[in-house]
């Protein structure tokens, strides 16, 4: 039997002063990784954490990075911040026919659990499959901010906010069986 996949929960948060969902005006305000026994939360100067966040992939042991719609957002938004700052990231990014993007980053394959619930849980219990309300319906505890408001808080409530959601999205992962099979099939070193 081959060993457990390593797991790492991975979230960010962007600015909401402006609108955080676009990328080309919203930089990435906070970088969260979690995983067992680990939890990295990266915040400060934006081009100094997307850096820091590539280097620890590096060094981290290959595994899975879990997002919860990361190859909706967070992938795409951290790959045109780190365009727009002239970073080179180990992160390949690529999209797929269906127009979700699919990723490796450096020795890391991605699982977006949004993916993974959508189809099936979303449609069966007509549950909205938003990280939160799929959390808070199995029981996992929430950590709940004004999502327009994420520039207000404090950098320590960012941060427990930041990796609290990468929580949530390793959580939710690791209930779902196969949830292997949605590991997003992008070829190494290509």
């Amino acid at each position: 039997m081959p060993p457990p996949l390593l797991t790492y929960g991975f979230d960010i948060e962007t600015d909401t002063a402006v609108d955080g969902l676009d990328p080309t005006v919203a930089a990435v305000v906070a970088i969260a990784l979690t995983g067992d026994d680990l939890e990295i939360v990266l915040d400060g100067d934006e081009r100094m954490m997307i850096a820091d966040l590539d280097r620890v992939l590096t060094e981290l042991p290959a595994g899975v990075l879990v997002t919860w719609n990361g190859g909706g957002f967070d992938l795409p938004f951290l790959r045109y911040r780190a365009d727009l700052l002239g970073l080179r990231l180990g992160l390949d990014l690529r999209r797929d026919l269906a127009g979700i993007h699919r990723a490796r980053w450096h020795g890391h394959r991605h699982v977006d659990g949004y993916q993974l619930f959508r189809a099936d849980v979303g449609a069966s219990l007509r549950l909205p499959c938003g990280l939160k309300p799929l959390a808070r319906f199995v029981g996992l505890p929430v950590i709940e901010v004004d999502r327009e408001r994420i520039h207000e808080l404090t950098p320590a409530e960012r941060g427990a906010y930041v990796a609290s959601d990468a929580r949530l999205a390793r959580a939710l992962v690791a209930r779902r069986p196969h949830w292997a099979a949605g590991i997003d099939q992008v070829p190494s070193g290509t």
